[in-house]
């Protein structure tokens, strides 16, 4: 696949219908990782322009910032801290529409508004993290949650 996105939809859905195919055209073959992860981090921030999209790994008994694309971000995060840690400690997706009001959110940058955080689950264990941010309170929906969490059983086998 070239590495330009053909995206044309006008409603949030149908950009991700879009998108989807285009991300697996673009992963496909390509047992790498870390190309993998960061392709759908930029693919995922162009086709929506988000603030900040990237993943964090569990690497014992932490997540450790992988490929993003956005702003300098927090580094480690502790299992059950702020919307990261709590996804991973309840293995599942955490949409918060204002992070303000979110217990323990971790502020890796004040003009984070909004977040949603899905688990990749591989064997029943999640092995990392999507983090999406946005500038804009209450910017994710069902949509980006329904799609997103698509996304993430499709990239479990990347791992």
């Amino acid at each position: 696949m070239a590495e330009t996105l053909a995206l044309t939809a006008a409603t949030k859905a149908a950009r991700y219908a879009e998108l989807l195919p285009q991300i697996d055209a673009l992963t496909a073959g390509e047992s790498d990782l870390t190309a993998n992860l960061a392709n759908t981090a930029a693919a995922l921030r162009q086709a929506f322009g988000f603030f900040w999209v990237g993943f964090y790994l569990v690497k014992g008994d932490e997540l450790v910032l992988g490929p993003f694309q956005g702003p300098i971000a927090c580094t480690r995060i502790r299992k059950g801290r702020g919307v990261c840690g709590g996804s991973w400690a309840q293995a599942r997706t955490l949409l918060v529409p204002d992070v303000e009001q979110f217990p323990g959110h971790i502020a890796c940058s004040s003009d984070s508004k909004s977040e949603i955080v899905v688990p990749v689950l591989k064997n029943g264990e999640v092995v990392a993290v999507l983090d999406v941010d946005s500038d804009q309170l209450n910017d994710f929906d069902a949509d980006d949650q329904a799609a997103l969490e698509q996304l993430m059983q499709r990239a479990a086998q990347w791992f």
